[in-house]
């Protein structure tokens, strides 16, 4: 048996050409686009090329991008000032504060000082809490990617067994979350599990998260298991001075019991970003007095 592939790439496509195809009634009703305000602080490579690439997905949408490049000695009351200015912004309706920040800053300050109902990243604590106990709020936006693919390949989730190795804010957490909520029966896993291949061999849903190359091996899942890759790590290739990228699982071993699993990359990637698209959709709508469509 080999695994099918859970084409994150197409999906996120055809997400992306659905938000395109709403932007249009939003327009008509408010007279103006939704619009996505991203700060980047300082030149960190990797930072710099995400902000670039949701710039660009953002316009492609019809939405409009406010990117704000501020340099790495910003100062935390600075950029603290900035996030008020967007938060009183009519025209803003999704702020994301690129992470990681400089070490002169608090991150969670920053977070904490978004407006919860333009946290598109849905990092603020008040959407925590709302997605903890079923409020409507935005949930980060890997694991409701993750979460769309799943729905998408299985349908309904209810009864299924689900663990997700990882247990931070970002992607751990909330997953298990979304899963409760769609009826899962759902384990959080992670460095100190006792026997973490029996653990996840009860699964019918695997998700990594766990930042660790390829640890899940495919004699730790169930035969027909569906496996979410979320990880992307950077490991030298073959060729001397070169590296590649592999996800948490062990992609090779793991398509041979699985039913379907998400390569690294173009798998859960592609739909990050598509998803921050999705929650800014639908913050204009909501901060507009609008219901927001459905499908997304």
């Amino acid at each position: 048996m080999s695994a099918e592939r859970i084409d994150g790439k197409a999906y996120a496509a055809g997400l992306r050409q659905r938000l395109a195809a709403a932007v249009p009634a939003f327009e008509r009703a408010t007279g103006r686009v939704p619009g996505l305000a991203v700060v980047l602080v300082g030149e960190d490579p990797a930072s710099a090329v995400y902000v670039r690439s949701k710039g660009k997905a953002t316009v492609e949408a019809g939405m409009a991008s406010f990117e704000h490049k501020l340099p790495a000695d910003t100062s935390e009351a600075d950029l603290l000032a900035l996030v008020d200015q967007l938060n009183r912004d009519a025209t803003v309706d999704g702020i994301l504060v690129q992470l990681p920040l400089p070490r002169q800053i608090d991150e969670q300050r920053v977070i904490a000082a978004i407006d919860p109902d333009k946290d598109v990243d849905g990092f603020h604590v008040a959407n925590a809490g709302r997605l903890a106990v079923g409020q409507p709020g935005f949930v980060p936006c890997t694991p409701l990617g993750c979460l769309m693919l799943l729905q998408d390949r299985l349908g309904d989730l209810s009864g299924m067994e689900a663990v997700v190795i990882g247990r931070s804010n970002i992607v751990g957490k909330p997953m298990a979350q979304l899963l409760l909520g769609a009826n899962c029966t759902v384990t959080i896993a992670h460095s100190r599990t006792r026997d973490l291949p029996a653990v996840v061999r009860r699964a019918d849903i695997v998700v990594a998260a766990v930042g660790r190359p390829e640890m899940v091996k495919g004699d730790w899942l169930k035969p027909g298991a569906v496996v979410i890759d979320v990880g992307i790590n950077r490991v030298p290739a073959a060729e001397e001075g070169k590296t590649r990228l592999v996800g948490d699982v062990d992609y090779a071993s793991a398509a041979e019991v699985a039913s379907a699993i998400t390569p690294v990359p173009g798998g859960v990637g592609p739909m990050t970003i598509a998803v921050l698209l999705r929650n800014t959709l639908v913050a204009a709508f909501r901060r507009a007095g609008l219901a927001a469509p459905e499908g997304l």
